[in-house]
């Protein structure tokens, strides 16, 4: 075909069978390893090393060029900045989503572009139709790796570019395929979390770089029934790491975290895992991205997800006026946390979401 395709390269299994597959299709395949992080390369907890080495292998095997490119500058202005401010202001970003629009699918694709590639492929589980001249955003032939969340604030140009190979595929059928081919990494263990923490205590890792300010942690009622050591490292639902399973004349069902009063530096805090406190009927979001140029059309039926790995949820939108829509569920959903997306599907068609106020 000699049409050139550059292909993420992460050192893991998905991206590896990616690279396999275009290859056995006949493109003209180039490998690209993204580093995007490098405060801590001799950590524990940093695989970097380890990856590029993988990936290099890989390449090897298939008989492709790869290259390593350096974005870290461009991860931090763009994506980890924006993390920092979130937490800071008491949210819960989700730093993967970003990384994807500013990174991924815009650094990596420029980069792609001067590489003489029209067209760029990731190890993502999702598909890209073409429909009447529009590109949409499908979820994966796999439930169960569905990554369409996390690419839902790509837009047509983004779309346009890129291929996702195992999107029709099931993981373990990657696997297989890997196996047969002799991939170096085709057992490998998939990378978990958020790409620049990795394995490492969450809190450890924030405490790095944002101060601890304890606090009362409480009722909505106004009882205190605990200290907290700080709003940023702790998020809505959260039940582990409160320490105040103890606490006297209480009903002896686990603590939840229910909400943040950043001006009084106050945890809300309630105990059982149905208390209404924790649930929501209906939720605002802002930064609101809809992968066709179109919002939605109110009050239809559509799904959407407020959290990665959650079921879809019956839902309609009441309102949607610049960035801001405002989102109606028939059943109200578990913690719902500022900082998250909400995620709007009609059927398998990813249509975009927005960040929950």
């Amino acid at each position: 075909m000699n049409k050139r395709i550059v292909v993420g390269m992460s050192g893991g299994v998905d991206s590896s069978v990616t690279a396999l597959l275009l290859k056995q299709q006949g493109y003209d395949v180039v490998g690209l390893f993204m580093k995007n992080w490098e405060d801590d390369d001799d950590s524990e907890y940093c695989s970097s090393r380890q990856d590029l080495i993988d990936a290099v292998s890989v390449a090897d095997t298939i008989g492709i060029p790869i290259e390593a490119v350096n974005f870290s500058k461009e991860y931090k202005e763009r994506v980890f900045s924006y993390f920092l401010r979130e937490y800071q202001a008491g949210r819960t970003p989700n730093p993967d989503i970003l990384c994807n629009a500013e990174i991924k699918f815009k650094a990596f694709l420029d980069h792609a572009i001067a590489l003489g590639a029209d067209t760029i492929a990731t190890g993502h589980y999702a598909q890209v139709r073409e429909v009447n001249g529009l590109f949409q955003l499908l979820k994966a032939a796999d439930d169960s790796k569905d990554q369409s969340y996390f690419l839902h604030r790509l837009n047509q140009k983004q779309l346009s570019h890129a291929m996702f190979p195992l999107g029709k595929l099931l993981k373990s059928e990657v696997r297989v395929i890997a196996e047969k081919h002799g991939l170096s990494n085709h057992a490998k263990k998939d990378s978990t979390g958020i790409c620049f923490i990795g394995e490492r205590p969450f809190r450890e890792f924030l405490n790095r770089y944002l101060p601890t300010q304890p606090g009362k942690m409480g009722t909505p009622e106004g009882k205190v029934v605990g200290e907290h050591i700080g709003l940023s490292f702790y998020t809505i639902g959260q039940r582990q790491g409160l320490h105040i399973g103890g606490a006297k004349n209480s009903s002896g069902e686990p603590w939840f975290v229910c909400g943040k009063d950043m001006v009084n530096n106050r945890l809300i805090v309630v105990q059982g895992h149905t208390h209404p406190a924790l649930l929501a009927p209906q939720l605002t979001a802002l930064e609101s991205h809809w992968i066709s140029g179109t919002a939605p059309t109110l009050n239809h039926p559509y799904a959407a997800k407020t959290r990665y790995r959650q079921a879809d949820a019956a839902c309609y939108l009441t309102e949607v006026a610049d960035e801001r829509c405002t989102i109606k569920f028939d059943e109200a959903q578990w913690a719902v946390t500022p900082g998250q997306s909400v995620v709007v599907y009609d059927g398998e068609v990813c249509l975009g979401g927005a960040v929950i106020k």
